[in-house]
């Protein structure tokens, strides 16, 4: 049976949120976890936590730092087992108002983290025959909400990437699945940006943290189903009852995923 004792796990987004509660988790089940983030005072934290053998500074949108990150833990630990490629910003906001600096800064890090990451750490699973990697997308990586744009496009491209990547790696003994949360307590509406559109109360930050409050379920929720998917080498997860609804109404009538979409959205 598979277990996560002595996995080396390296995760990326630790500083907090979903990060945070992976690291926790699988640093709880026994897995010698390497956490990173840009936010060094979160990271201070999760070690003193103890959700961590390692800490390190790393900026996923610098395709050098994330190569530097996987060599370190390579040469430290002889292997990398697990990767979760966590880290993501938010950005809410109409294509009409979200600026060419607002898109190149979301998918310098929400799209091409992932894609350095997965670059940096697949190429030695494969030689091993063994590995799996997670790549955190989101409710919004198959359902294209209002005022969502680049955030969806980010979350869309994770989607697809992480899809056509577990079929080329299949051959190679390592597995690659898509989680794809719903509303999750974390603190992507604060750190987010917000360009405001008209008739879209949700593109105002006010608003949204009002909603998540309301609507969010625990980061420990995401972490679970990422330590099940590992075991089990699911390919899709999808986090909430909403986030399976649309899953599940998308893949058996568009129409009727747009409708519930809709109406999520506004309530």
């Amino acid at each position: 049976m598979y277990t996560h004792q002595g996995k080396v796990v390296v995760i990326t987004g630790a500083g907090s949120g979903i990060g945070r509660a992976t690291a926790l988790a699988f640093s709880a089940a026994g897995a010698r976890v390497h956490a990173t983030d840009v936010d060094e005072e979160g990271l201070r934290s999760l070690a003193a936590e103890r959700g961590a053998v390692a800490t390190r500074r790393v900026d996923v949108s610098k395709r050098d730092e994330v190569e530097a990150l996987a060599a370190h833990v390579e040469e430290a630990e002889g292997r990398v087992d697990v990767v979760v490629n966590n880290a993501g910003v938010g950005l809410a906001g109409g294509l009409l108002q979200t600026t060419t600096e607002d898109w190149e800064w979301i998918v310098s890090i929400n799209m091409w983290g992932v894609i350095h990451g997965c670059r940096a750490f697949a190429p030695k699973m494969a030689e091993r025959k063994r590995g799996h990697i997670v790549n955190v997308s989101s409710v919004l990586g198959y359902y294209g909400a209002p005022s969502t744009v680049a955030y969806s496009t980010t979350k869309f491209a994770v989607f697809g990437l992480s899809e056509a990547l577990r079929a080329e790696l299949a051959d190679h003994g390592v597995g690659v699945t898509t989680v794809c949360p719903g509303i999750i307590d974390t603190n992507i509406v604060k750190t987010g940006r917000f360009r405001p559109r008209k008739g879209d109360p949700l593109t105002s930050r006010d608003k949204a943290l009002s909603v998540w409050k309301k609507r969010s379920h625990p980061p420990q929720k995401v972490a679970q189903a990422i330590l099940e998917a590992v075991e089990k080498n699911r390919a899709v997860v999808p986090v909430t009852p909403e986030a399976w609804a649309l899953y599940y109404a998308k893949r058996a009538a568009p129409g009727l995923g747009a409708a519930l979409g809709k109406m999520v959205s506004k309530r």
